[in-house]
């Protein structure tokens, strides 16, 4: 049968929360935010709202063993075909993993020269003006490296993605995700020796609460709701293939608890080195990684080479196995709606997505980039904007206020009953109908009015 094993559930989506907003956007956030202050924030808002919503969704594709849309329309005590389009916030999905795939393109041409540099075919460069100007020339003009590398993480994801659940995705994450666990391990154990590592944990772990403010809760909640790639389908198609007697409420824990770790293992190993090299904390972003590190590692020398590569791998690593998961749910759909083979449904999702990700290639080459900008946008920029701020908010507040008002509360008690006992359930229940709808709807607002 096409199932995830109980590991490979675990696995498979802890890859998809853990992706490359780990390696700087949440060592940054909490960096920022009153370091381990923040970390605590994190995991309470985490826990309260995250965790009430990843079940949600969990439910919908447990319960349906369906594609988002078929989960909705199946489930739906009526309006069924009304609820069916909720389904189809899987299309952030395919927004995301368009542009995504050129963001780990970039990790894949610096994997390459890093490569190169190891044999001296070319050299890390030690001054961080030149490596920004690398950076914006791979932006901005090297369209044919670009393509290229765009191109192998696309034909990898979707390949991994057709050879299905099991032999595909199950497969990918049992492989990369412990391989990336040891890789940061390794660098952790390296960036110990280093003087700048304790700055780096002070700086994470110091707890300040001086700067603890509204806009804090409002990062950290942001962050707990769309950690765990709630909103985009994915949670209810991999829930889909779940096993009948997994305990989902461990399993759930054990995600989060990973997706967490691996944020601050990153955190430190990438803070140790800024700190180490006096450069600037608060660099984020491609800056921090593609500019600042790039320079450190050249300070180093031969290892910095070697940890370079290590890095890079990483990065990898945990970027290809977010946007396999970001694939599967309107793979599935078309499987279950049009009853497909599974490989012509991944050639045309493919053509659209690869046409997508051009465009965003060309959104940012100089010669190109104003014909792809609309509404004082780029498209790669456009994409991002849609998929973060309105389709994966939507799909979840939708997701929690379908669990919490539409379906029966005996059949969601009977679910969850075995695991979470009757206290339990209830806290949970009243979370999802009211806490959580309105922990989106916060975030939403105050992402517009900012």
């Amino acid at each position: 049968m096409n199932t995830f094993s109980k590991i490979g559930f675990i696995l498979a989506v802890a890859g998809s929360a853990v992706g490359l907003g780990n390696a700087w956007k949440f060592p940054t956030m909490v960096g920022t935010n009153g370091g381990s202050a923040f970390v605590l924030l994190f995991i309470l808002l985490t826990l309260c709202v995250g965790f009430i919503m990843f079940l949600c969704e969990l439910y919908i594709g447990k319960t349906s063993g369906l594609d988002p849309v078929g989960a909705y329309y199946k489930l739906a005590p009526s309006n069924k075909k009304a609820w069916s389009l909720v389904g189809f916030s899987m299309i952030g999905a395919l927004l995301i993993v368009s542009f995504y795939s050129v963001i780990i393109g970039w990790i894949v041409y610096y994997l390459y020269h890093s490569l190169m540099a190891l044999f001296n075919f070319t050299s890390l460069n030690v001054d961080i003006n030149e490596n920004a100007k690398l950076f914006v020339n791979l932006l901005e003009k090297n369209v044919t490296a670009e393509i290229i590398c765009f191109s192998i993480v696309f034909f990898l994801a979707f390949w991994v993605v057709s050879r299905g659940i099991k032999n595909g995705i199950e497969k990918l994450n049992v492989i990369m995700m412990p391989t990336l666990f040891v890789l940061l391990l390794l660098m952790l154990c390296y960036s110990f020796t280093q003087n700048g590592f304790a700055d780096a944990f002070k700086f994470l772990f110091k707890p300040d609460f001086s700067k603890i403010t509204s806009s804090s809760f409002l990062e950290a909640l942001g962050l707990a709701c769309f950690s765990l790639s709630i909103g985009a389908g994915s949670i209810i198609t991999y829930s889909a293939s779940l096993p009948e007697k997994t305990n989902f409420i461990s399993s759930t824990f054990y995600i989060i608890f990973i997706n967490l770790l691996i944020g601050l293992m990153m955190g430190l190993i990438v803070f140790s080195f800024i700190f180490e090299f006096n450069a600037d904390p608060s660099a984020q972003g491609p800056g921090l990684i593609f500019i600042s590190l790039i320079s450190l590692f050249a300070k180093l020398g031969f290892l910095g080479k070697i940890l370079a590569i290590t890095f890079f791998i990483a990065l990898f690593f945990a970027g290809i196995t977010s946007a396999v998961s970001m694939i599967e749910p309107f793979v599935f759909f078309l499987i279950n709606k049009f009853n497909m083979k599974r490989i012509k449904a991944i050639i045309l999702l493919g053509i659209l997505v690869y046409i997508l990700g051009l465009m965003c290639i060309f959104s940012t080459i100089s010669d190109t980039k104003d014909s792809l900008t609309f509404f004082g946008m780029g498209f790669f920029d456009i994409l991002d904007y849609l998929s973060s701020n309105i389709i994966m908010p939507f799909g979840s507040f939708m997701a929690a206020i379908f669990v919490g008002y539409f379906l029966s509360c005996k059949d969601l008690y009977k679910t969850f009953y075995p695991y979470t006992g009757d206290l339990g359930f209830k806290v949970w229940y009243f979370f999802a109908r009211f806490v959580a709808p309105l922990a989106v709807i916060i975030i939403v607002y105050f992402k517009f009015k900012g």
